[in-house]
Formats: C-alpha cells, sequence, structure tokens
C-alpha cells in the first residue's frame, strides 16, 4: 500500500483509485481494488470497473466531458478546490493517474508509472498527456478533442481530507523519502489513532509540531538511551515524518490528550527500534 509504484502494465487503474481513496483518508489495497473492479492484466481497467470498486468502499467517482481545454482546466480546479481526487485517464487512455492538487498553475499529481510517484506538471504538459482526440462520427474530417475527469467523491462524512501542496510534493519527492511515501498508510493510521482531524469546533487543540517542539529532545534522546544501536537523527527523520502527515490531513492533539499522545508516540518508536535492530534480554528472569 502507501504512494507506491505499480509493480506491471495494466494495475494502474486500481492504483490509481488506491492513491485517491487515500486522500479522502480511507485506505485500501490495490490488490483488494483490482479484485473488486475485475481488473485483468489483458484488458486493465476501464472507468465502468473503476466506479464499481468506488462504490464497494462508498464512493461515487464521476464522468465529466469537456472538449474545451480551459473548460476542463477550469471544471478541474473546481473539482480540487472541493478537496475532491480526481482521476485522468491520459496518454491516449491508456493509463490511469490521479491529480490531488494544483497551485501557482501547477499541478500535483500522483503517477503509478515509476518512482517517485508524486509528481508537479505545468498545465501544459499535463494538457498534451490528458486530450484523447478522435474522428468525429458525423464528419470523419472533423477531429474532436476529449478532456474526461472523473472526480472521486465520497458518499459518506470524511473525517479528513488531505492536503497535497506543490511544497509536500516536492519533499516526497526527494530520493530519501521514497521509503516514507511508501509507508504513507503506516503513518497515518497510527496518526489517526494518536491525533483527532481539526473541525470548526476544535477547543484547545495543538499541531503534532507542538508537541515534538515541547517533548521532542526528550524523544530524541530517550529512545537511543533504550536502545543503543539508534541514531538521535534516525528518531528525527520518523518525528518529522509524523508530522508531515500529521500537517497533511490536519490532525490535532486536544490538551487533555498531550501525556497520551506523547506516550503512545515514544512507545511507536521504541516498537520501530525494536524491529529493525532486535531486542535483547531485558531485565533477566524478573
Amino acid at each position: 500500500m502507501g504512494l507506491t509504484p505499480q509493480p506491471n502494465k495494466w494495475q494502474c487503474g486500481p492504483f490509481a483509485l488506491k492513491h485517491a481513496l487515500i486522500m479522502l483518508g480511507k485506505l485500501v489495497g490495490e490488490k483488494e481494488l483490482s479484485r473488486k473492479a475485475g481488473t485483468h492484466w489483458c484488458a486493465g481497467t476501464d472507468e465502468v470497473k473503476l466506479a464499481r470498486a468506488a462504490r464497494a468502499y462508498n464512493c461515487t467517482l464521476k464522468v465529466i466531458r469537456h472538449t474545451n481545454p480551459l473548460h476542463a482546466k477550469r471544471e478541474l480546479l473546481r473539482q480540487l478546490k472541493r478537496r475532491h481526487p480526481v482521476l485522468l485517464c491520459v496518454d491516449t487512455w491508456s493509463h490511469w493517474i490521479t491529480v490531488v492538487g494544483a497551485e501557482k498553475g501547477r499541478f500535483v499529481t500522483i503517477d503509478s508509472h515509476d518512482a517517485p510517484v508524486i509528481c508537479v506538471d505545468t498545465w501544459k504538459a499535463l494538457k498534451k498527456r490528458w486530450v484523447y482526440r478522435e474522428k468525429n462520427g458525423h464528419d470523419p474530417s472533423v477531429t474532436d478533442t476529449l478532456y474526461d475527469l472523473h472526480p472521486l467523491i465520497p458518499r459518506f462524512r470524511t473525517r479528513t481530507k488531505a492536503h497535497f501542496s506543490l511544497k509536500h510534493a516536492f519533499y516526497l519527492r526527494r530520493p530519501e523519502n521514497r521509503a516514507f511515501a511508501s509507508n504513507w498508510d503506516e503513518y497515518f493510521t497510527d496518526l489517526a489513532n494518536i491525533c483527532r482531524p481539526r473541525t470548526p469546533r476544535s477547543e484547545k487543540v495543538f499541531p503534532l509540531g507542538e508537541l515534538l517542539r515541547r517533548h521532542g529532545a526528550m524523544i530524541r534522546a530517550q529512545v537511543p538511551y533504550w536502545h543503543g544501536k539508534v541514531h538521535a537523527r534516525q528518531v528525527n527523520k520518523i518525528l518529522r515524518n509524523m508530522q508531515f502527515v500529521a500537517d497533511t490531513y490536519d490532525f490535532v492533539v486536544h490538551e487533555e490528550d498531550e501525556k497520551r499522545a506523547l506516550v503512545a508516540i515514544t512507545a511507536l518508536l521504541a516498537f520501530w527500534a525494536a524491529s529493525k535492530y532486535g531486542v535483547g534480554e531485558v531485565y533477566g528472569n524478573a
């Protein structure tokens, strides 16, 4: 799972839908989505199959068609403003990608074809990939240009939605952060159990970054003390990743949960250290 490239040429549809669901805070594996959609190695996955898989997770995958690129761009921006991830079938309707953000005339997309899957495209580049040309059915001398977009609209009340900015995209595109992106679902699941999504009624809350500002030095010192092979920089990297995911989904900590969140994060880091380096005997036969 996570934000990962596809292992073959025909599974781009389920991966695009998986990445769109991640933006809505719903984690579903690509194998399960392939099964729900009826993806086949020979035919891949069309919009009808993807819509069927989306319905299985209480979402609607709409079909919106434009023939004018400016109208298509305007609709795409409108859906993104509503925080709806949008699936596009590109490269002459041979490959699915997910558009998750737009800023300063550029678009943040998730393309499972190759790593890094997080991409930043200009409108010119995206339009070139997106357009599909076919002969007009009534006049073969006329070529129609089609721009189909498929926003994923949840039919459930979302607890949180991801906000992907250019800053987020460039951070995840760094080679040293590819492992982080592939484990995105693990970070999200853990943080969803530690923090809560911010709501208009949230009071006496603070972002995870504030918790780490208050207690980060203690965590970075304590975990290496418990496990001598762990370096403070490794702990700091995981804490940065946690803060990045929390900021993406606007997770916050309630004041009454501060100690609980501190203990939970420290425990997770201890488990990570044990899973990476193993654990020796502690306290003998006590």
